[in-house]
């Protein structure tokens, strides 16, 4: 009986487990380049700058009127209501959204607006430093609720609902109607770091509360008022 394997035999098994081997790495490597290098599947880079105060953005020519600028100015109004009138429990939030030096409201809007605006109660109570109070002030739109008055250049009309919810329950909702007006200066200068909240320069120069009601960040929403 033979008790040994035959050198060609030996010698053929081993090739085969070497084989074998070399194929399982092989398989291993094309995977790991594979998921080094996905150059067969889109990817998203996002840039990051810092905020630089030293550099300004000069606008040179809007585009022409039309209805895809008329929905950015309408989207722009609809933003602007709520981050003049929208009030949250986040404290830190709220300061930097109303702060006068990068705030948005203070970058979109005109010194004399943001002025008339810093002076408003509910301003003044959410930038203190230890508010006593700790409430929530949604805005809601319906559909249609800015529209462009034909008659009036650059001039809009914004209705929408605001109540305010804290630990006792919601107060009575009320119905506001705002009348503003948007400019863009030729050659208008916006800072560099403003270039992603307001890249076409736009500012709410004029801001009038046409409803009954007054202005809601005045009206009856704070504690003890």
């Amino acid at each position: 009986m033979q008790n040994r394997i035959e050198p060609p035999v030996l010698i053929s098994r081993l090739l085969t487990f070497v084989l074998a081997t070399a194929l399982v790495v092989l398989g291993v490597l094309c995977v790991t380049i594979y998921n080094m290098f996905p150059l067969n599947r889109p990817q998203v880079f996002f840039l990051a700058t810092d905020l630089r105060d030293d550099l300004e953005i000069r606008l040179i020519e809007l585009p022409p009127q039309d209805e895809h600028l008329d929905n950015y100015k309408k989207a722009f109004i609809r933003e602007y209501i709520r981050a003049r009138n929208e009030v949250i429990t986040n404290q830190k939030v709220m300061h930097k959204k109303w702060n006068g030096t990068d705030g948005v409201v203070k970058i979109w809007s005109t010194d004399d607006v943001y002025s008339d605006f810093a002076s408003t109660a509910m301003f003044n109570a959410m930038m203190s430093e230890m508010p006593d109070f700790e409430f929530s002030c949604p805005v809601e739109f319906e559909t249609g609720a800015v529209q462009y008055l034909a008659n009036d250049d650059g001039t809009y009309q914004v209705k929408f609902r605001y109540f305010c919810t804290n630990n006792t329950g919601p107060v009575a909702q009320k119905d506001y109607t705002i009348k503003l007006k948007l400019v863009s200066e030729d050659n208008a200068k916006i800072k560099w770091a403003d270039r992603v909240e307001n890249p076409l320069g736009l500012r709410v120069a004029e801001y009038t509360i046409a409803s009954e009601n007054g202005d809601p960040l005045d009206t009856g929403f704070l504690p003890g008022e």
